[in-house]
């Protein structure tokens, strides 16, 4: 197959307003689009949601700020189409194409039959599927992450800061794309001390935020004091478990959480038992899916759709990165050390 890497580091992702509250199914309004681009261009979510404070708000806020740019309007230039189920990515595919979307973005692996099947309907319109590859489909785009980079960081950033040498990783459903995270923070944590204890749970969904915080919950009282949330919807639960027990605790004896797909350090915020304003989110892996949504929009608009490639992101061209949110200076001078040994390829992570 055919590869390509694209270097995106200098894309810069614009401020966007809140999601909260925001739904959408399909276009809506009546007055013509007028932006810079007759291109029209749409997200088809998983069932993580639009607001999921992660994947797919990421590739919502990245074409929001796309649409910005081009002075389009949400429903004529642009727009979301929410899954509430598996059963809907095809029904949503079928109602972008209808409403005049002509390059529509599968956010999630989940998304790959119903966008190949979406591509063979429509061989006029492009699709881009993330975080997964689609061969032999001149009308496909694949975005893929070299996730487990990013997490060799935070497991380095982990293993420094772990006073229990305990370590928790929260997956939601197991495939490719989150072994590649689990593996990749294993090998930074082993990198910095081989006798820490990780381990290892799958929520086995990615909506279910109950289950998100009995996991946490149950990792925090076996004593792991870091935990990985690599989960979706699920991570929300781990989040509320993790603010709910650092409040009972005084802040120098705070437990972490590291947050996934998006700087998540702003879901950490909270009072510790002593008064302390606080926030216990010690890195976050950030894998920058709106930058990849701006990216291939700006080159399908200018007649330069990547179909039949597979578009690598990592830390090197910028897809994939570290939040270091409340590390120290000396867990920022390893991670540091770490990235340019993967970057320079001193250090190759696996993933699988």
């Amino acid at each position: 197959m055919k590869k390509r890497v694209f270097a995106i580091g200098a894309i810069a992702l614009a401020s966007v307003a809140v999601l909260a509250g925001c739904r959408s199914n399909g276009a809506h309004g009546a007055s013509a689009n007028k932006g810079k681009t007759d291109l029209k261009v749409a997200v088809i979510t998983d069932t993580g949601g639009i607001n999921d404070r992660s994947f797919n708000q990421s590739a919502w806020e990245g074409l929001q700020a796309w649409g910005k740019e081009n002075n389009l309007t949400q429903g004529h230039g642009y727009n979301y189409f929410q899954s509430n189920t598996a059963s809907d990515y095809t029904t949503n595919y079928n109602s972008a194409e209808s409403a005049g979307y002509k390059l529509m973005f599968g956010i999630g692996f989940s998304l790959q039959d119903a966008t190949a099947q979406a591509a063979k309907n429509n061989p006029k319109s492009d699709y881009v599927i993330i975080d997964s590859e689609i061969d032999g489909q001149k009308n496909v785009a694949s975005a893929v992450f070299a996730d487990e980079q990013s997490a060799y960081l935070a497991g380095v950033a982990a293993a420094k800061a772990t006073k229990t040498n305990k370590i928790g990783f929260i997956g939601g459903m197991q495939s490719d794309v989150i072994t590649a995270f689990q593996v990749g923070f294993a090998a930074g944590i082993k990198s910095v001390n081989p006798s820490i204890k990780l381990d290892v749970q799958y929520a086995g969904s990615f909506t279910d935020a109950a289950k998100g915080k009995t996991i946490a919950a149950a990792m925090y009282g076996a004593g792991d004091d870091v935990v990985y949330q690599c989960a979706g919807g699920v991570g929300t639960g781990a989040f509320n478990e993790a603010k709910a027990l650092n409040e009972t605790k005084n802040a120098n004896d705070k437990v972490w959480l590291i947050g996934v797909d998006q700087d998540q350090k702003y879901l950490g915020n909270y009072t510790s038992k002593d008064g302390q304003k606080s926030n216990f989110v010690l890195v976050s892996t950030i894998k920058e899916v709106g930058k990849v949504v701006r990216d291939i929009a700006d080159k399908t608009a200018k007649d330069k759709f990547p179909g039949g490639d597979v578009v690598n992101y990592n830390l090197k061209n910028g897809g994939v990165g570290l939040g270091l949110d409340n590390v120290t200076p000396q867990i920022k001078t390893a991670v540091d050390t770490a990235k340019a040994n993967i970057i320079s390829g001193k250090i190759v992570v696996p993933s699988k």
